[in-house]
């Protein structure tokens, strides 16, 4: 059963959720999932119903700046005046709460892809003992030198033409040579996955896609960097299972490189169980793959496996 709810932040904002769960039945566990930039949670509805059928309930909200929760058109791609980053983490852990509420004492796994990818990895290094385990799906990890020259040309371009505009140049910056690898290409985000009619789904949905604000860019480069931190990654808890999914030519991770940096800094940082899959030749959204199901059962054994 698919039941939409809201969350209210600290600050006001009303957190568009939806959770995916039997009533006749317990979880054995409960997936939180923190979605991808320029998407929605309900494009997780197939995986979630997939877990539902497993025993494993779904929980997710669309972040600030996307899907319903970006009510009027200008909050699309934008985050928040200040500590944009961190506001979004905090959503998460209001989620987490609710979550905890609804069924005390079940396990709570953390999904996140891409940019919710990132934004997890800040969650667990500030309420890892909160979590029984976290996949990061289509991550990587980015020069810092690159993300602080990044930073700089965000803040210069939220100067010139305000935080609210939508940034093409900061977009081409940073997803405009994704494409490349695929040429010749059939559409602008052929990227994203070899199954065309997802890549179709996508283009087409309306609370997909857009070009992001100034300072949306300023507020990813910045908790991408903090995330990079040895310092930060050592909060993490050592006894945290951490799986990482990702095609071996997503651009996102690097083709993997990006990928494994990641893995080799939570285990140079003493986290035990630690390990990825890379999928021969799938690109950035292995949940939208054309080998969909193999992901599926992966991750549905890891998780029974812990």
């Amino acid at each position: 059963m698919e039941t939409a709810f809201t969350v209210q932040a600290s600050d006001g904002v009303e957190l568009s959720c939806i959770k995916w769960i039997d009533e006749t039945r317990q979880p054995r566990m409960i997936l939180q999932i923190s979605h991808g930039m320029a998407e929605h949670i309900r494009r997780y509805a197939a995986f979630a119903q997939m877990l539902v059928g497993e025993g494993i309930f779904v929980y997710g909200n669309d972040h600030r700046g996307h899907g319903y929760t970006a009510e009027k058109k200008e909050d699309r791609g934008y985050f928040a005046d200040e500590n944009g980053f961190g506001k979004v983490v905090e959503d998460l852990y209001l989620v987490t709460q609710q979550i905890k509420k609804e069924y005390p004492g079940t396990p709570v796994v953390l999904f996140g892809h891409s940019m919710g990818s990132f934004l997890i990895r800040r969650y667990a290094q500030l309420y890892g003992r909160e979590l029984h385990g976290m996949i990061l799906s289509g991550t990587g990890d980015n020069a810092i030198p690159l993300l602080k020259i990044g930073k700089l040309l965000a803040r210069l371009e939220m100067k010139a033409k305000g935080r609210k505009t939508p940034s093409l140049f900061l977009n081409n910056l940073s997803f405009g040579k994704f494409n490349k690898p695929f040429r010749p290409t059939r559409t602008p985000f052929d990227w994203l996955t070899r199954n065309e009619k997802d890549v179709d789904k996508y283009i087409a949905d309306p609370l997909c896609g857009g070009i992001f604000t100034g300072r949306f860019f300023y507020d990813l480069y910045t908790g991408s960097e903090m995330i990079q931190k040895e310092e930060n990654i050592a909060k993490v808890p050592k006894d945290l299972p951490i799986l990482f999914i990702s095609g071996d030519k997503d651009p996102v991770g690097g083709n993997t490189k990006g990928v494994l940096q990641a893995y080799e800094a939570f285990r140079a940082a003493g986290v035990h169980d630690v390990s990825y899959i890379f999928y021969k030749d799938g690109r950035h959204e292995m949940l939208h793959e054309i080998n969909q199901k193999e992901v599926y059962s992966d991750i549905v054994r890891w998780l029974e496996e812990r």
